[in-house]
């Protein structure tokens, strides 16, 4: 049987995996702490808490990594979170950059049947609005390979798949310069001082881009 664990306990395990996802080997009590926007020692209670539920495997000197079983808990919070942006893109005509907090209190949601219902009514969607990747029922994955713009060293075609800043300042400068998941963006000029870019979004007027906006452009050949 599944035990029962509290909101704050799943936002804890998500903010692990997700910081686990950016960089190899446990995370420290610290970087939690700096994503939580909460105090260390909050942090240091909560973790020795999790550890022993056997959700995480922790110490105070290497930090925290997911267990098999903290894991699934946690894709299992993701997937709620980016079918409910899903929905309220999708279904409620909300747009990217106002969804997050509203997912963000209806992910705690617990009804599994709901979730699949949800699913079913999305027709089974793999990416949420900002091109996130959504785990399937079985906590899979579904594949994409992409690369941040800013890796790009020559002028050439790109798709953007996703973005990695999902910030309201950040969506709703992509809405200003008219940038949009799947659109075509070609590279025209990359600039040595800054890596700052000139791109044509499809058959737009080209765009210089500053090196920051590059950096949370996720593209795929």
């Amino acid at each position: 049987m599944e035990q029962a664990i509290s909101f704050t306990e799943e936002n804890y395990l998500k903010t692990i995996y997700t910081l686990s996802r950016q960089s190899k080997g446990k995370i420290a009590n610290l970087s939690i702490a700096e994503m939580l926007h909460i105090n260390p020692a909050t942090v240091t209670e909560m973790l020795k808490k999790l550890n022993e539920k056997n959700l995480i495997d922790y110490n105070r000197i290497d930090g925290a990594a997911l267990t098999l079983q903290g894991e699934a808990l946690a894709l299992k919070v993701i997937r709620k979170h980016r079918l409910w942006e899903t929905f309220l893109v999708n279904k409620l005509a909300f747009t990217w950059d106002e969804v997050h907090e509203i997912a963000e209190q209806l992910e705690h949601i617990q009804s599994d049947k709901l979730i699949r219902q949800l699913d079913k009514l999305l027709g089974f969607p793999k990416f949420d609005p900002h091109g996130d990747p959504i785990p399937d029922k079985n906590g899979q994955l579904p594949q994409s390979q992409t690369f941040p713009l800013i890796t790009v060293e020559e002028p050439g075609s790109f798709r953007l798949i996703g973005v990695a800043n999902h910030t309201t300042a950040f969506l709703q400068y992509l809405d200003k310069i008219k940038m949009t998941i799947n659109d075509k963006i070609e590279v025209k000029e990359i600039q040595e001082f800054d890596h700052s870019m000139v791109i044509r979004i499809g058959n737009r007027t080209p765009v210089m881009i500053s090196s920051e906006v590059a950096k949370n452009l996720l593209v795929s050949d």
